[in-house]
């Protein structure tokens, strides 16, 4: 039998160096919190997905290898999850290199293994990495919940124009009390 899996994106220290995410980080990090403790109790595995990059930025994005950004970067707390998330040692954490928490990860090894469906995403940026994520989770069948109390983006702009593309054709996106009430198990 098939059974919800949460995946939180990139809750990670770097992206709340900026101004907007900053402004929102104690509510989001509520909301997120909320979630996981939800799917805990109800049996779905919670996977922390996380972008990290080596030092020398050599599997890095284009950009930042021409323009010399350090995020993310493998052992510095830029590339670790915000303290305040509650994690659990039955949690699982996936490192990816990419906007898409497929490209390059064994994630779809680990999506067979649990036999999930659907993905419910959570986390930032919302017109990135989650948009990203949505995406390439529809194009292999699987159905995309997004939280929208969960997810959050440096680009307000984006962030909404993201959530009405996807919602009701890529994914569902319901708030945090509809998706208790929907896949509850």
């Amino acid at each position: 039998m098939r059974r919800p899996a949460l995946f939180v994106i990139d809750m990670l220290n770097d992206c709340f160096g900026h101004v907007e995410l900053d402004r929102i980080r104690v509510e989001l990090c509520s909301s997120i919190n909320q979630l996981t403790a939800f799917a805990r109790a109800s049996g779905f595995p919670v996977i922390w997905v996380r972008q990290e990059f080596e030092s020398d930025l050599s599997d890095a994005f284009l950009d930042m290898k021409r323009e010399n950004i350090r995020m993310f970067i493998k052992d510095t707390p830029g590339a670790l999850i915000l303290d305040e998330l509650m994690r659990d040692d039955s949690d699982i954490e996936i490192v990816k290199k990419r906007y898409s928490m497929f490209y390059g990860t064994a994630l779809e090894s680990l999506l067979a293994e649990l036999n999930a469906d659907p993905l419910i995403l959570a986390g930032v940026n919302t017109h990135a990495c989650i948009r990203t994520a949505a995406i390439d989770a529809y194009q292999r069948d699987f159905q995309v919940i997004i939280v929208r109390d969960c997810v959050a983006s440096k680009d307000l702009t984006h962030h909404e124009i993201t959530l009405d593309y996807l919602d009701g054709g890529v994914a569902s996106v319901v708030r945090l009390s509809e998706l208790e009430k929907t896949v509850r198990c």
